[in-house]
């Protein structure tokens, strides 16, 4: 079996936000956000994915959208590129869902809590250790709670996620280990293929349920994440030598080119080249 990468903007969200994604979904949420108790029951896929039915056509809501039993809505993305502006986006999101709960002269106390759940192929928060890390409104100062817990940011970090297929113990673990893993596997694990919404989401996953076009289109996908992925690579790179240079320019009158080397990282020969400038 080969399976698509549920990593990609379109994969996932036919996986988790299609029509027939119902009790993937909630497994997945439980398993996530309620460290796998069933506190959600039922739940309602606001933007269900639909292929298109003319090729080259993409709709515009890469997200996954769901009203849960609760009232609450959980709007879960996965993000597989650091790209500038993306925490913003995020909040602008949460509040945006927040904020259009409310008709004109509504009464606030109608507004239902809204999560969002963030799943980077990146590491966000180096300086936490935690694979799950979740944000409400505090305090300032004395890092009190505010008194309600209407907005939420969640956020899962995949690289930080590294066990084994014989490690998995929890739904949460076996939940990621498919989403970082399911594209090099070519069978489903057998732990895996005993929960039913995971055996579900390998099936929808499978290449061999999916248009010759489908593919296609996934793989293209993975090649534009590919690319930008090197041009992200190349920029750092450049931007690094860039200030290796600039070092180096404002240091010419001050010291002799072994200790300018020593102190910006750059060879004798580029130090050269940049008196002779």
């Amino acid at each position: 079996m080969r399976f698509i990468n549920p990593k990609t903007d379109y994969a996932f969200k036919k996986i988790f936000g299609s029509e027939q994604s119902h009790d993937i979904l909630i497994s997945f949420l439980n398993a996530i956000l309620y460290d796998s108790k069933p506190i959600i029951q039922d739940l309602e896929i606001l933007n269900p994915y639909l292929a298109p039915k003319i090729r080259g056509v993409k709709e515009t809501y890469l997200d996954v959208k769901a009203r849960l039993n609760n009232d609450s809505t959980v709007i879960i993305e996965m993000q597989v590129l650091n790209i500038e502006g993306f925490e913003k986006r995020i909040l602008y999101n949460a509040a945006k869902a927040y904020s259009n709960q409310l008709g004109v002269g509504q009464d606030y106390s109608l507004l239902n809590p809204v999560i969002a759940l963030t799943i980077t192929d990146f590491v966000m928060f180096p300086e936490i250790k935690y694979l799950i890390s979740r944000f409400i409104l505090k305090e300032k100062d004395f890092l009190i709670d505010y008194s309600i817990y209407d907005i939420e940011l969640v956020f899962v970090e995949l690289p930080k996620f590294d066990k084994k297929v014989n490690a998995l113990e929890t739904l949460a673990d076996k939940w990621l280990y498919f989403l970082k893993w399911a594209r090099q596997l070519d069978l489903v694990p057998e732990s895996m293929n005993l929960v039913p919404e995971i055996k579900q989401a390998f099936e929808m996953a499978n290449e061999v349920n999916l248009t010759p076009e489908q593919i296609e289109d996934m793989e293209m996908q993975e090649m534009f994440i590919h690319d930008q992925r090197n041009a992200i690579k190349k920029a750092l790179t450049q931007g690094r030598t860039e200030g290796k240079l600039e070092m180096a320019r404002q240091l010419l009158d001050l010291l002799d080119d072994e200790a300018i080397s020593r102190a910006s990282g750059l060879t004798l020969q580029e130090i050269a080249q940049l008196r002779d400038t």
